[in-house]
């Protein structure tokens, strides 16, 4: 009975603390930024969906700043192209830091500002190629024709080592004598 009750008050405690959290999570995550800000390597481009009218396929202009710039025009600028339902700009060679993407639309207005980390690329490492016909191994020196002279100077230096080794296990084997 003792373990229902506070099984009871436990949950009733947690659903009172969730309820709140609960209602208000929906009205947070239905704030749009406007843009939306990605990276690839030392790229960043901005995607937005804010600036739907355009003069001659420009729909607003959009700036990168680094951290030592303060307003919109001091940052590296692209003009927004694509359809009215989806403006894009890009920025290349991008040093690795953190920026402030701020999108301007031709009216005027701003369609947003968001923060982007843009991280050193590490390199990528290939292997080598492998040899097309594998591992030369095989007879050494035999395959290749040598001449008459070399062949007797071979069979003599053959010769002159069994001699030398023959007299010198004989000799071994013989008593000393002081």
């Amino acid at each position: 009975m003792r373990t229902s009750q506070l099984l009871l008050r436990s949950g009733l405690t947690v659903a009172a603390t969730a309820l709140p959290i609960a209602l208000a999570a929906p009205s947070v995550a239905a704030v749009p930024t406007g843009i939306s800000v990605s990276t690839t390597g030392s790229s960043v481009t901005v995607n937005t969906p804010d600036c739907p009218t355009s003069a001659n396929g420009v729909f607003g202009t959009a700036s990168l700043l680094s951290s030592g710039q303060a307003n919109f025009s001091q940052g590296r600028q692209v003009t927004l192209t694509g359809t009215s339902t989806t403006q894009s700009a890009s920025w290349t060679n991008v040093s690795p830091g953190t920026y402030t993407v701020i999108v301007v639309c031709r009216d005027g207005t701003t369609a947003g500002t968001q923060s982007v980390i843009v991280t050193a690329a590490t390199p990528t490492i290939r292997a080598t190629a492998s040899p097309s016909r594998g591992v030369m191994g095989g007879l050494g020196g035999a395959t290749e024709q040598y001449g008459t002279f070399t062949l007797v100077g071979g069979g003599a230096l053959m010769a002159t080592g069994t001699v030398a080794a023959v007299w010198y296990l004989r000799r071994r084997a013989k008593p000393h004598r002081l």
